[in-house]
């Protein structure tokens, strides 16, 4: 059996259950997440640590113990969050899990704790750093090409749906493990980045311009988040393995210098 100190522990955060919609009222309140990004964290190498949406004082004692955050996809980020007025097609949204999300976020960002993030979880990353969201990407950005192919609402896309292409910028992080150029990837959102927060910067976009990755400014701190779900690419794809296992070895590092 591997060793304690082997597997870093990983961060990530649950959701309201009744934020997903469909859901009976006579339901007690609960807090849920996908199993997928659990296994496939777990499959890099890690010990994850679904969080609860907890008080403050209780989230910064589960934060302490952690060597990495994972920021999941979900629901909309309330645009009260980023100081936006709520536009008609802003969908449900999760403020107790914004909350949590935001703090755990800013706190890795001072500490350079090792972020990684996915759809949802790169939109909170630039909310967290200040910056602010398209809330409906079709209605808000001219010349906007389709990003919701979702496996719902009439759809019925598989999750690993390669629907578009992005332009990954040479010499970053993100290229070292899919390449850059042209690489085509699934896509199961609606909003998106807007204006880039402070210390980010825009690692990859699609051919509308959207930002579609993102990575700090500091090369010796571990941020990168990607708008599409790498997580449901990880049985047939090894670039998307690989990005998982690089946050996994970022945990490993963090819990050594901090042992």
């Amino acid at each position: 059996m591997a060793s304690r100190t082997s597997r870093p522990v990983i961060g990530i955060p649950t959701q309201t259950l009744q934020s997903l919609g469909g859901v009976s009222s006579e339901i007690p309140p609960s807090w849920v997440m996908s199993q997928r990004y659990i296994v496939t964290l777990t499959n890099a190498g890690a010990i994850p640590w679904m969080i609860p949406l907890v008080d403050e004082d209780t989230l910064h004692g589960i934060y302490a113990e952690l060597d990495g955050v994972f920021l999941p996809g979900g629901a909309d980020i309330d645009p009260l969050t980023y100081g936006a007025h709520p536009h008609p097609l802003c969908d449900k949204t999760d403020r107790e899990r914004d909350r949590v999300e935001v703090s755990l976020a800013r706190w890795a960002l001072e500490e350079d704790k090792p972020v990684f993030g996915v759809c949802r979880g790169m939109q909170l990353i630039n909310v967290a750093a200040g910056g602010t969201l398209y809330q409906d990407i079709a209605e808000e950005l001219p010349g906007a090409i389709k990003h919701d192919y979702f496996p719902f609402s009439g759809q019925n896309f598989a999750r690993d749906f390669l629907a578009h292409e992005v332009r990954v910028a040479a010499g970053t992080r993100l290229a070292q493990f899919i390449g850059s150029g042209s690489v085509r990837v699934n896509s199961m959102h609606h909003q998106g980045v807007r204006q880039l927060g402070r210390g980010l910067v825009s690692t990859a976009s699609a051919p509308d311009g959207l930002v579609e990755a993102i990575e700090g400014d500091d090369p010796d701190a571990y941020l990168i988040a990607v708008q599409w779900h790498p997580e449901a690419l990880t049985d047939n794809d090894d670039h998307s393995r690989d990005l998982f296992t690089d946050f996994i070895g970022a945990g490993v590092e963090w819990r050594r210098r901090h042992a």
